[in-house]
């Protein structure tokens, strides 16, 4: 069961409660009694590698460079470069 804080505890020890947080503990931020938001650690970040990035590149279909302004410029309804 996450911990509640007030919103007080928060602003008063913000180095600990995320020190919890990077422990694995999660929180529950309240104002008043009412519960706000919930404070929790963040998951592993994962990255591709370069090979990996450039496979799955290499795999995808290529790019027609005309129609892909064409239908930016409508998206934007803009002319480009001020024209």
């Amino acid at each position: 069961m996450p911990r509640e804080i007030s919103q007080r505890e928060l602003r008063n020890g913000s180095g600990a409660i995320l020190e919890a947080a990077a422990g694995g503990e999660i929180s529950v931020v309240t104002r008043n009694g009412t519960p706000m938001a919930e404070l929790r650690p963040l998951g592993e970040r994962t990255f591709a590698d370069t090979d990996e990035a450039l496979r799955a590149a290499a795999r995808m279909p290529p790019v027609d460079s005309a129609r892909l302004r064409d239908e930016l410029d409508g998206a934007l309804d803009q002319e480009p470069f001020g024209e």
